[in-house]
């Protein structure tokens, strides 16, 4: 058979007689969904297991921070805990923010600020590790861990902590990850005394942050973030913890946030960056479990509000903050902080969302934002260390540098090893009829499809080389769809079947589908021509620019007070595998990528005349 495409690009309302079919009261996993904004059931996510990543860049990163997780003393991780519960606690502190200090003064002390918050994303990342490697060591270590935690479960420790909901949010992931990954038999029972003992302790409703509901406390306690409830009160409810959780999540839902932007009113000016594009995903799972259209359009709308604030590598909330639009909050950023965008947290948050988006949407876009997310922030911060000194923000001053946070065991050493657990949820997607291929990752995934065993598998230099190659093995012919990401910067990209070129053009901006009878030994060649281009700061600023190629924005080094014509940065030469050179009329300039850059001095932007 022929090879032939069509652009995936599918989004209309439905007809009539589909929303007539859905009057029908559906299981929550098939409710409303499928009717007004979308029109098919959402992409599926990969088991962790299915997904074999071959990109070393991807692989340090998971070896790294797992090797460091592993190698934590469990009377460590637990001490918090037993302390807070007025238990015998043997073992060293682990120290930093996960301390345990009853005298803890936000105003001076760093030490002590969050003790235990990150457990339950160590939990969680551990339980992935073992999806993926299938290590016995992880999963023994999670269980231990579980056990541990189960004989510590008080209400001292919502009742001592300043960030109750926060931590008890981080639980739940920690828990339900262990019932779905580890098979934990008594996760959900551990899950259930959690909540029983954490209710009391936490708002009736969600709070938004900096307002007090604890009284007689100080100012650090409105910090709590019970708004990001809902996504994992909700996956609880779908992994079978019981009927409770989805109350639990709608009891949550921030609607204070979500009910403005549902009606294009952009809210996010001032607002905490990172737990308010995270409080998103909530929203997301609302649509995904209750079939709550509203909240796909509060989550929609706000992807579109924070990206017209982003950096040009996709990076967000400089300080922090989320800014007002048209404001000139991203230009004075490059000369007035070095804490542009909180890299760990912000990208997990990014992926978390754009991840939702692009199964419910099928729009490439979306694929697109976290491409460019995770190749110029999270896959080039520093790696975590034993001692939690941990890399937390990217600094895109004109004078920007790579550098630890001073407080050790930061909330982005729980969420980087969620990061590099999750490179395999996000490269590949499917649905019934085949595969979506969504980031370019050297790597190969396996699945069944229509009875037949089916890997995919591509190889590439990307991205610092235009062409990907896919082969296919099956275990008998089969018929499906493999659908290619195709950039929106990608124009006269190309395809080609087993040598021969198909011959519609590969749109940008789409998905495009190869459907047709596959057998083993079929290869797929794509080509992305990466050419460079100029992104401004913003409108405001147009001689203000990111010098970009393909995903990849390139960083001047040690370019402080250069300025170049625009041509000049347009006709960057390769001065090797991943480094380019821009000629001046006064010396050579060398830009890198995010990744390949160490303890350089370097700039995001640069000014041209």
């Amino acid at each position: 058979m022929a090879p032939s495409r069509s652009i995936s690009r599918r989004v209309f309302l439905k007809s009539a007689s589909l929303l007539a079919a859905s009057a029908a009261t559906p299981a929550p996993w098939q409710s409303s969904r499928s009717v007004g904004l979308v029109a098919y059931e959402p992409l599926e996510e990969f088991g962790y297991g299915q997904v074999e990543l071959t990109s070393e860049l991807h692989e340090r990163q998971l070896r790294e921070t797992h090797a460091v997780l592993m190698g934590l003393s469990e009377d460590s991780l637990s001490k918090p805990f037993r302390q807070m519960a007025g238990q015998p606690a043997p073992g060293a502190e682990l120290g930093g923010w996960y301390l345990y200090n009853p005298d803890y003064d936000f105003r001076k002390d760093d030490a002590g600020f969050a003790p235990g918050a990150t457990f339950g994303q160590w939990i969680s990342a551990l339980a992935r590790v073992h999806a993926i490697t299938g290590s016995p060591e992880a999963r023994d270590k999670v269980l231990r861990l579980n056990r541990a935690y189960a004989q510590t479960i008080s209400s001292g420790f919502y009742e001592k902590n300043r960030f109750p909901a926060y931590c008890y949010d981080k639980l739940v992931c920690g828990l339900i990850d262990s019932h779905q990954f580890v098979h934990d038999p008594d996760a959900f029972s551990i899950l259930d005394r959690t909540t029983d003992v954490a209710l009391p302790h936490l708002p009736k409703a969600a709070v938004e942050r900096g307002k007090s509901w604890r009284p007689g406390t100080d100012e650090s306690y409105t910090w709590d973030e019970s708004y990001t409830l809902p996504e994992n009160l909700f996956l609880a409810y779908l992994r079978g913890a019981g009927k409770r959780y989805q109350s639990l999540a709608v009891q949550y839902l921030d609607e204070e946030y979500f009910g403005p932007l549902a009606e294009g009113h952009d809210v996010l000016a001032g607002r905490h960056a990172y737990s308010y594009v995270n409080c998103l995903s909530s929203a997301m799972q609302a649509y995904l479990t209750n079939g709550s259209e509203k909240h796909l359009r509060a989550a929609k709308n706000g992807f579109d509000m924070l990206t017209a604030q982003s950096f040009a590598t996709g990076g967000w909330g400089p300080g922090e903050e989320l800014r007002a639009p048209g404001s000139e909050d991203l230009a004075a950023s490059l000369t007035n902080t070095h804490d542009s965008f909180e890299t760990p947290c912000g990208s997990y948050a990014h992926f978390k969302l754009t991840r939702y988006l692009l199964r419910v949407t099928r729009d490439s876009r979306y694929g697109d934002s976290m491409e460019r997310m995770m190749y110029n922030t999270v896959l080039g911060a520093k790696p975590l260390q034993r001692n939690g000194k941990t890399f937390y923000c990217s600094d895109y001053n004109f004078d920007g540098s790579k550098v630890y946070k001073q407080a050790h065991w930061p909330c982005c050493s729980g969420t980087l090893p969620q990061v590099a657990a999750d490179y395999r949820i996000n490269t590949y997607f499917r649905d019934p009829a085949g595969v979506y291929v969504n980031l370019y990752i050297p790597s190969t995934v396996h699945w069944t499809h229509n009875g037949a065993q089916v890997s995919l598998s591509q190889k590439s230099d990307y991205p610092f080389e235009p062409n990907i190659e896919f082969e296919l093995t099956v275990s008998k012919p089969a018929e499906l769809a493999v659908n290619l990401r195709i950039p929106i910067w990608a124009e006269a990209a190309s395809i080609s079947v087993n040598g021969e070129r198909v011959p519609a053009p590969a749109i940008s901006g789409s998905f495009a589908e190869i459907r047709r009878q596959w057998k083993t030994g079929d290869r797929i060649e794509l080509e992305l021509p990466l050419s460079a281009r100029l992104e401004p700061i913003d409108p405001r600023h147009p001689q203000t620019v990111a010098l970009l190629r393909g995903p990849l924005v390139l960083f001047a080094i040690k370019a402080i007070a250069d300025t170049f014509e625009r041509d000049q940065l347009l006709a960057a030469k390769r001065a090797g595998p991943q480094a380019w050179q821009v000629e001046t009329a006064n010396r050579s300039v060398s830009f890198l990528p995010f990744t390949v850059i160490e303890d350089e001095s370097y700039s995001t932007y640069v000014k041209v005349t």
